[in-house]
């Protein structure tokens, strides 16, 4: 069987033709195109498929925003999808759109050991439930659960519940931000943008001050890569900082989800940023905010916590759903 799959996020959007060899996935063709580039995922899916003489059985893709009767507003783009205008593309009888975390659970047990890092290895319950936490253009949250047989997801929009500060700091972060967006969310934190954001608390609040030289790269480039290449680097005590607040938010709303999905199976973090700071998530900061859990510290550090290398996890999963849904 012959699977379409695609990982459709607000930077890119990956497609591929994937069928099963002795129970692993393998690519026949691939794609890569940046989203803001194209008006609509149909136009992307269109040029793919003029490339490649393939006819897909079935198609999936994982999407970056919530799915709702087959079709999505992405949040992240100016984009409505529509399973059944992709079905008529296609010419297939139905075309699966799925959660851009749901796919990227699926993907996890695609996985091999090199393309997992592991900051907590805990005590993990192989038929546990899973979580997945993932920073990138957003924040999106996944939890998977046994079945018997594999893990079957259950898409969320836990990204979007409202941020809850811990210290002194957040809690002028929070009253930062509502003053800018009224409602603030841990995406508004936790992602790109977020960091973004945080750097320009501290700058604002008088924290730290602001460097010149940084102050012209983000004008020229992308800002929330400027603030983790000079923080990395540790030549820019603000951006430093903004790192920091960031990784401890991460941690502490990971550690959440731990907790929510009683994630004795472990906490995956996914998308496009915990590979970037790897050497940074080695550090105390993330584990200890991941932890520090009162009453329930011991339970939450006995769940394992792996950083997702991957960088093709989404997709493989939208091809594994694509294989186990029907």
């Amino acid at each position: 069987m012959l699977i379409l799959a695609g990982d459709v996020g607000g930077t890119s959007t990956r497609l591929a033709y994937f069928e099963e060899q002795g129970g692993e996935l393998v690519a026949l063709a691939e794609g890569r195109y940046p989203s803001r580039e194209h008006s609509s995922l149909v136009e992307i899916v269109s040029r793919f498929v003029s490339q490649h003489r393939l006819t897909a059985e079935r198609a999936c893709f994982g999407i970056a925003g919530p799915v709702l009767d087959g079709r999505v507003r992405t949040p992240n783009l100016p984009w409505h999808i529509d399973s059944r205008e992709l079905a008529q593309l296609l010419e297939l009888p139905q075309v699966r759109l799925i959660n851009d975390l749901e796919a990227n659970t699926y993907g996890i047990a695609a996985l091999k050991k090199e393309d997992l890092f592991t900051l907590n290895p805990g005590t993990p319950d192989p038929t546990g439930t899973i979580a997945v936490v993932s920073a990138g253009t957003g924040l999106g949250q996944s939890l998977a659960y046994w079945t018997g047989a594999h893990h079957r997801p259950l898409p969320s929009e836990a990204g979007h519940a409202d941020f809850a500060p811990r210290n002194e700091v957040e809690s002028d972060l929070l009253l930062y931000l509502q003053a800018k967006h009224g409602r603030v969310s841990y995406e508004r934190i936790v992602s790109g943008p977020g960091l973004l954001n945080i750097y320009q608390f501290l700058r604002d609040r008088h924290y730290f001050s602001e460097q010149a030289e940084i102050s012209a790269a983000m004008h020229a480039g992308d800002p929330p890569a400027v603030i983790t290449t000079a923080a990395l680097a540790g030549n820019c005590p603000l951006c430093v900082k903004a790192l920091d607040i960031f990784l401890a938010v991460y941690g502490a709303e990971s550690g959440n989800a731990a907790l929510r999905f009683l994630a004795t199976g472990g906490v995956y973090l996914g998308g496009g940023i915990p590979p970037r700071i790897l050497d940074k998530l080695k550090g105390p900061t993330f584990m200890v905010a991941f932890s520090s859990k009162g009453r329930l510290s011991a339970l939450v550090q006995s769940i394992p916590v792996h950083v997702i290398l991957q960088e093709k996890t989404a997709l493989l999963g939208a091809g594994r759903a694509g294989f186990l849904l029907t």
